[in-house]
């Protein structure tokens, strides 16, 4: 399983049967590179400019947006589970949808614009993922203490942080070490751009993985 960050929410997955990309940028909307990269697969979690910009992807892709429930792709599952882009129910920035897969026996929740801790009943679902992206930004996601208390009631094994400040990006985003503050600091694990890894490569770890573009 490869995953690549090409920053903000933006992220590559790959396996030999499928190249996806979550929430595409455009780059220039945000104040950073756009993706260079190539799919035949591309999943919006928001319909917002800063996550649909599908038309900066290459190659012939198939494209779906806040799409809720199952996906099947050439035998590659995806489920896509409800939740919204704020504390009112929808009602100020609409639906989101957390995306569910599983790849090379690790399962991946990818959280995208999520607002809010969603349903018990989608926390169930989550429980016990192995890899889960959660926006740490607050910008239209939720504040860093509803981060934390989400991050309690799921228990993944590694947290990876996205929507955060980094150098160039225009958006009122908060910082990583915002998110650090009260943390231990030997809990977070800087991987790079990419990594490339089987199920057995976290076996041991429990923790935060750092991208870094």
């Amino acid at each position: 399983m490869f995953i690549r960050w090409h920053g903000y929410s933006c992220f590559e997955f790959a396996d030999d049967r499928v190249r996806m990309v979550m929430d595409p940028h455009d780059g220039k909307s945000i104040g950073i590179w756009p993706p260079t990269v190539a799919a035949n697969l591309v999943l919006c979690t928001h319909n917002n400019y800063d996550r649909n910009a599908f038309r900066v992807i290459y190659g012939h892709h198939k494209d779906y947006t806040e799409a809720i429930g199952e996906i099947d792709f050439n035998g590659f599952k995806i489920t896509g589970l409800p939740s919204f882009s704020d504390d009112k129910m929808g009602a100020e920035r609409g639906v989101n949808a957390i995306y569910m897969f599983k790849m090379d026996g690790l399962r991946i929740a990818f959280c995208g614009g999520l607002g809010d801790i969603p349903s018990d009943k989608v926390v169930d679902r989550m429980r016990g993922t192995d890899i889960m992206f959660v926006p740490i930004g607050e910008y239209g996601t939720m504040p860093l203490e509803k981060v934390d208390g989400f991050v309690s009631k799921v228990e993944p094994k590694v947290v990876v942080p996205t929507d955060y400040r980094v150098g160039g990006i225009t958006l009122p985003l908060s910082t990583l070490s915002q998110y650090m503050e009260g943390k231990d600091e030997e809990d977070f694990v800087h991987v790079g751009n990419e990594v490339e890894l089987m199920e057995d490569d976290i076996s041991e770890f429990t923790g935060y993985w750092i991208f870094d573009r």
